[in-house]
């Protein structure tokens, strides 16, 4: 008799621990939008360029993606990652643009109150459009993205994140291939 009723109060008390708990990870778990603003730098852009360059632009993104829980998310974006533009000796003016769409995984560490630290890692599928001197070239290519992240959720639905992203080897072809490093800011909208 007293072991069947420790074993009801176990089931009891089990039954309530998870009544309690399952709004709380209910919380963590759903789909956000987003949209971030930053600058975009191509890390060897300007490396083989005999006149002026400038291998700094701005960049935004737009992303979705869900929430598994605290600890776990999957999120897709496309990122404008802007355009090292110049004037090469002997060549005149180019310009060298890039998008991309990103699948990633971002894995959270919430540290406290409010506040997570993350880390992403995925592919990416590039666009790039070089012209000047009178052609034009474009290049795809897929390589990796990886990237990391403080998170700030001012209140239940609204977050902000400050990231660093960098996109490897993007360009290929007859327009090179360079690391494209990106630091933004942006918000993001949890429903």
């Amino acid at each position: 008799m007293i072991s069947k009723l420790r074993v009801g109060l176990s089931v009891v008390g089990v039954a309530s621990a998870m009544m309690i708990a399952a709004p709380a990870v209910a919380q963590d778990q759903g789909f956000y939008i987003g949209a971030t603003l930053g600058q975009s730098k191509a890390k060897d852009g300007c490396e083989d360029v005999s006149g002026s360059c400038d291998e700094k632009d701005s960049a935004w993104r737009i992303l979705g993606g869900y929430q598994f829980n605290k600890n776990l998310a999957v999120e897709f974006g496309y990122t404008d990652l802007g355009e090292v533009s110049g004037d090469e000796a002997g060549f005149g003016p180019f310009s060298v643009e890039t998008t991309v769409m990103e699948l990633v995984a971002v894995g959270s560490w919430p540290f406290a109150n409010k506040f997570s630290l993350y880390g992403k890692l995925g592919m990416y599928r590039g666009d790039t459009d070089a012209s000047g001197g009178g052609f034009s070239v474009s290049e795809s290519n897929t390589d990796l993205t990886y990237g990391i992240g403080l998170r700030w959720d001012f209140t239940k639905n609204l977050g902000a994140r400050l990231e660093y992203q960098v996109y490897s080897d993007v360009g290929g072809g007859d327009i090179g291939e360079s690391d494209a490093e990106v630091i933004s800011l942006g918000v993001i909208w949890k429903f």
